[in-house]
């Protein structure tokens, strides 16, 4: 029942006309706001975070697992540790993909109302010459 539930919730807020305001920002932007102290969720597998590394201070909160599974109510707990609703957040992926749906998902739904997805994700972040780290 959780999984059709956020899928609905999904396909509703993915709709223009209900998609929430998330903010899209690039490299420079992470930057001033990791500068800033915003904490950066790095939402990718395992697997992915040893692939590339990571930014030094991510959060590691691994959405969906290797099989493609998540658990919504876990990961919202993680979330709630390191972030509350009324606090600004940054999403990352791989690619920004994952992480703008559920930055949108946690704006429109859930309540956050400062999500931050990082276009292009780890992969441009990485293709810019930043500095990673390997992931602990």
């Amino acid at each position: 029942m959780k999984d059709i539930l956020f899928v609905c919730t999904f396909f509703l807020i993915s709709f223009p006309l209900y998609a929430a305001e998330v903010m899209h920002i690039d490299n420079a932007d992470l930057k001033k706001l990791i500068d800033q102290g915003v904490p950066v969720i790095d939402m990718r597998a395992t697997s992915e975070w040893i692939e590339t590394g990571v930014i030094d201070g991510s959060h590691l909160m691994m959405f969906y697992d290797e099989t493609g599974n998540y658990d919504l109510d876990v990961w919202l707990n993680q979330l709630s540790v390191v972030a509350t609703k009324d606090k600004p957040i940054i999403l990352i992926c791989h690619t920004g993909s994952r992480s703008h749906q559920l930055a949108r998902y946690l704006n429109k739904v859930v309540g956050y109302i400062e999500v931050y997805n990082v276009k292009r994700g780890i992969a441009n972040w990485i293709k810019q010459d930043n500095p990673i780290i390997a992931p602990n």
